[in-house]
């Protein structure tokens, strides 16, 4: 089983901030999905990337592991952005 996740320490290593996001739409979680799932209503520590496979935006929840192709990726219509933490 190969598990990856875009830790805390990746994100902030490539940029300086990080992005928070509440869960809008945990419904329908798919068959095939291992891993953590998001709560709705819940706040996560993300980065938005651009997905490779489908090219559109995902949104990485940091603290989440999942196993391949998507990990810890989710559709945008998932969650909303709602602010950004600069460090420094």
């Amino acid at each position: 089983m190969e598990v990856a996740s875009y830790t805390l320490a990746e994100a902030t290593t490539a940029a300086p901030y990080l992005d928070y996001a509440c869960c809008l739409d945990a419904a329908d979680r798919p068959a095939n999905h291992s891993g953590d799932w998001p709560e709705e209503g819940h706040m996560y520590p993300v980065r938005v990337v651009e997905s490779r496979l489908e090219g559109i935006p995902l949104v990485h929840v940091l603290t989440f592991r999942g196993e391949a192709p998507y990990y810890n990726a989710f559709a945008p219509h998932r969650f909303r952005l709602t602010h950004r933490l600069y460090l420094n």
